[in-house]
């Protein structure tokens, strides 16, 4: 698949590892650095799989994490003793820089939210206002979805043997099918994207469909509060949609 989607306006390193923490509820000042490295390194590899263009940072901080767990995993000295004592604790630098990112990152949404007060409060199943979040995702993250998408993939039907047939899947295809179905209902579910039957080519192809639609703010992904159901609809401001999907048709 030559196809690639760029992350530039998704998140970075330090988000994933602030949403591996959360995700296994352990303290940022207590990391199991083994656990959260080998999570990381899955969360690599596949984006790698998806052929999402992971920027630098993300093989830099896997670097870093790895180097973090090598020594840790060094037996205790002395001498080790004795370096630590004067280094302190091999996470310490990782602890102070994402404690002071997750402080920049929650002013900023503060920020946000006191420019659109009055406007986030939504009954259930009701989308939220326009502009809530660069590049689509509103209340959730591209690690969220990497995670749904897991669950997918993981009742996806399981090819024995040799496939003879091979399905010519296009990001084109499915950006079309996906706007065609968001033109017929108000809003659908993530899931709804995926029937039973649907193959894993299928699958990929179609989520980074949704993610490219996410990226040009074709659509937008919310995640409910109430119920944590994640949902795609079509921005208010979309008249045009249904023209760019299909010139995105055109040109691939």
């Amino acid at each position: 698949m030559s196809y690639k989607v760029k992350l530039e306006i998704f998140e970075g390193p330090l988000d994933l590892l602030i949403h591996l923490i959360k995700q296994n509820e352990v303290d940022i000042y207590d990391i199991p650095i083994a656990k959260i490295t080998e999570q990381y390194l899955e969360y690599m590899e596949m984006m790698k799989t998806l052929n999402l263009d992971v920027a630098g940072e993300f093989l830099l901080m896997a670097a870093t994490l790895i180097h973090i767990k090598s020594k840790m995993l060094l037996p205790f000295s002395e001498e080790a003793g004795e370096e630590e004592e004067e280094g302190g604790d091999p996470r310490q630098e990782l602890v102070r820089r994402l404690l002071e990112y997750q402080k920049y990152k929650e002013a900023s949404a503060q920020l946000e939210q006191m420019m659109i007060l009055g406007r986030d409060t939504f009954t259930k199943g009701q989308m939220p206002t326009e502009g809530l979040e660069e590049g689509g995702l509103v209340n959730l993250s591209l690690f969220d979805l990497l995670e749904a998408l897991k669950d997918v993939l993981a009742k996806a039907p399981k090819t024995i043997g040799f496939d003879v047939s091979l399905e010519h899947i296009t990001i084109a295809d499915r950006i079309n099918a996906v706007m065609e179905l968001l033109n017929q209902e108000k809003s659908v579910t993530f899931f709804a994207l995926f029937p039973s039957d649907a193959s894993r080519a299928m699958i990929v192809t179609t989520f980074l469909a949704m993610l490219e639609l996410a990226r040009m703010k074709m659509i937008r992904i919310y995640q409910s509060f109430q119920d944590e159901v994640i949902r795609l609809y079509v921005p208010e401001i979309g008249s045009e949609l249904g023209v760019q999907s299909s010139e995105i048709a055109s040109q691939e």
